[in-house]
């Protein structure tokens, strides 16, 4: 076992390297909009999995997901020897690619951030001038007794 810094140094090389050479190596169109965010390796450094997000063209257009998880799987074996050739390591960590889904999930919360946001206003406007449904004072006092003596 490879203690964590390693692993985690590792992990950042392996981010750069794939990320040059899908910018300058690797001729597939359908990676021109592919950002690598993050790697994880394993503690034996036997297993990287390459975390990725795509952009689309403009704003309203949905990525081509499918298209650039089908690139990556075929330029897994040219990234891998280029990431062999480049850490110097024993054995050459093979490479698993994966959609990162933290982009969209900040941009669904931001969304349910604003909602909130709205509906909390809404409330406070409603609230104005507002009085209370029951009595000012909505606790009950304690009965006395005046027939006692």
């Amino acid at each position: 076992m490879a203690d964590t810094a390693r692993a985690r140094k590792l992990a950042k090389r392996i981010s750069q390297i794939v990320a040059s050479a899908l910018e300058h190596e690797v001729k597939d169109p359908r990676l021109a909009r592919v950002t690598i965010t993050d790697t994880k390796v394993t503690g034996d450094l036997h297993d990287a999995t390459v975390y990725y997000t795509v952009l689309g063209e403009r704003l309203d257009i949905e990525p081509d997901y499918a298209g650039a998880a089908a690139a990556l799987e075929k330029a897994k074996g040219v990234l891998r020897s280029m990431v062999g050739q480049q850490t110097g390591v024993r054995f050459t960590p093979t490479l698993t690619f994966m959609t990162d889904t933290v982009p969209d999930t900040a941009r669904k919360m931001d969304e349910l951030l604003a909602q909130a946001q709205a509906a909390d206003a809404e409330v406070a406007r409603l609230a104005v001038g507002a009085t209370p449904a029951g009595e000012a004072d909505p606790y009950k006092a304690p009965r006395e007794d005046e027939d006692e003596d």
